[in-house]
């Protein structure tokens, strides 16, 4: 019998891309940084990718795999609803095509201890929590948490209004991940009081039973008298004591026991003092008085922008939740649909190094002028309070490289023209999985897989004589992988591979495609049905 697996199929699912491995090209232009330093733990090394997403995910790949903590997405929820900077009615099976091959990726950059974090709505979220099952594995799923978005509802529904988003979280290794806990937040602080005047300080009281029987722990079921009154006190079968008798007469001695006002309670309650409590496990409802709204975010990026406003941004305090629990300062946090640049502003601010990636024309719009504001210190909205944010640090601005191959008026793939020595010898080394690193002194020396593996790249044709000085240079102990135009050899050269480009490379990925987001052009053909919208970009949201 075939082997069967437990699967989500869907038309086109056995289709993936063959991603050409871009390099990433500096526009120092639209790169940014503060004036001067503001603390001594300011970050500058941050990236904005200007590009398709998915290109931009392959550009990342071989230097950060491994290296992300953490990955915030708020992808096109495939609702059919049209976005002024984009449009997210995305047929069915190429959204989750398209989702998939991007969390392939995703899941390779992040570190062992890494998350994702996916905010979705209803249209997708079920589809999309079965997917990740697939790419990350089931074992792997954290938690689907409910964000409460809306302060009132939407009366205009037909059915029921949407108040809550879903937050898909996965971990790369979930024995390996740890939520960090919060801090209690006012409502939590409030119930903390001192009542009987106790010198330690306020204090909050918890439960002295727990949820076992007297057949379960036989134990606990003992009687406990009331200094009050001097009355014996049992608790129920069905619901013991929570702590023995040795543990119990140490509660009295500390004075831990709470009897209710002038003594009178039932049944007794321990106290937890504030100052010996501990930063409380994360819930997995995040109410909007906690995580921000949408009527909030809109107000934040109102203020950045009154006269272009972002129509879907998420609140900075949402961002903030999810950075708390997901990260420590330091850590690197990858946002693939920036949007508006929300979790770049927010990670900014609270001391985490961040890398971006947007294709829309609010990449230029919104967010490096969002981001300006950031580092000057001048953006007081948001978070900026509660971390006491004062400006600093920077980013660097880079774009996708073109396509390494184009074709000439004949129809043959050749070096594309843009391209200078130096761009072309970074693209092969990362093709041919090198490290780009030329060396100042050698000049055939242009990168390095290991301590004794090289990779050479030139245009120019050679001859045996220049490939048997080459390999003499080379020497024993030591490989060189050369890569031109042309060679004409005539002999065996041991600690050299030669091969001719582009026919090297011409098969290993698609050649000229520089757009993998939900554009019409890149859709397959089909009739278009009555009442359907047109389709335009997968681009981020937040």
């Amino acid at each position: 019998m075939k082997k069967q697996k437990l699967e989500l199929t869907w038309i086109g699912k056995e289709e993936r891309p063959r991603l050409e491995p871009r390099i990433l090209l500096e526009d120092q232009a639209l790169s940014y940084h503060a004036g001067h330093r503001v603390t001594e733990v300011d970050l500058f090394d941050n990236r904005l990718i200007f590009g398709d997403n998915l290109l931009a995910l392959k550009a990342l790949e071989q230097e950060f795999t491994g290296k992300v903590k953490c990955v915030f997405i708020d992808p096109p929820y495939n609702t059919g609803s049209a976005f002024t900077h984009y449009d997210d009615g995305v047929e069915h099976s190429i959204w989750l095509s398209l989702m998939r091959d991007r969390l392939e990726i995703i899941r390779r950059l992040l570190a062992e201890d890494g998350s994702l974090w996916i905010t979705i709505d209803d249209n997708e979220c079920h589809y999309l929590k079965v997917l990740c099952d697939e790419v990350f594995g089931r074992g792997n799923f954290v938690a689907n948490l409910a964000w409460h978005k809306r302060v009132s509802p939407a009366n205009d529904a037909k059915y029921f209004s949407g108040d809550f988003d879903h937050i898909l979280v996965y971990s790369k290794k979930k024995d390996y991940w740890r939520p960090n806990r919060l801090n209690k937040n006012a409502s939590q602080l409030a119930n903390y009081r001192n009542p009987d005047n106790d010198p330690r300080g306020v204090w909050n009281s918890a439960a002295y039973t727990c949820a076992k029987t007297v057949d379960e722990r036989p134990n606990l079921y003992y009687p406990v008298t009331n200094p009050f009154t001097g009355k014996e006190i049992w608790p129920s079968k069905t619901r013991v004591w929570a702590y023995d008798r040795n543990t119990h007469e140490q509660n009295v001695k500390k004075g831990l026991l709470y009897w209710g006002k002038e003594g009178k309670g039932q049944m007794p309650r321990i106290k937890k003092f504030l100052t010996h409590s501990k930063p409380v496990v994360p819930r997995s409802i995040w109410s909007y008085e906690e995580a921000g709204h949408n009527q909030e975010s809109r107000l934040e990026i109102d203020k950045l922008f009154p006269e272009n406003p972002f129509t879907t941004p998420k609140p900075e305090r949402l961002l903030k939740r999810v950075l708390e629990i997901a990260t420590n300062p330091g850590d690197l946090i990858l946002d693939s649909f920036a949007g508006s640049g929300t979790t770049g502003a927010v990670a900014h601010k609270m001391g985490r190094r961040w890398i971006m990636v947007e294709l829309g024309e609010h990449c230029h719009t919104h967010i490096i002028p969002r981001l300006k504001k950031v580092i000057d210190g001048e953006d007081q909205g948001g978070i900026s309070k509660p971390v006491n944010w004062q400006g600093g640090g920077g980013f660097r601005y880079y774009r996708l490289a073109p396509s390494l191959l184009e074709k000439d008026r004949w129809g043959n793939w050749v070096i594309n023209q843009s391209y200078n020595a130096a761009m072309l010898a970074e693209a092969l080394c990362k093709l041919e999985g090198f490290r780009y690193a030329p060396s100042d002194s050698v000049y055939w020396q242009h990168g390095h897989s290991t301590e004794q593996d090289f990779i050479y790249v030139t245009t120019a044709s050679l001859t045996h004589e220049q490939l048997q000085e080459l390999s003499d240079e080379v020497g024993e102990g030591r490989s060189l992988l050369v890569l031109c135009n042309a060679f004409r050899g005539r002999g065996d050269y041991a600690n050299l591979t030669v091969k001719k480009i582009p026919r090297q490379v011409l098969s290993r990925c698609e050649w000229g495609h520089d757009d993998y987001s939900l554009k019409v052009e890149n859709l397959p053909q089909k009739p278009a049905e009555p009442g359907q919208l047109s389709l335009f970009g997968m681009e981020g949201k937040s």
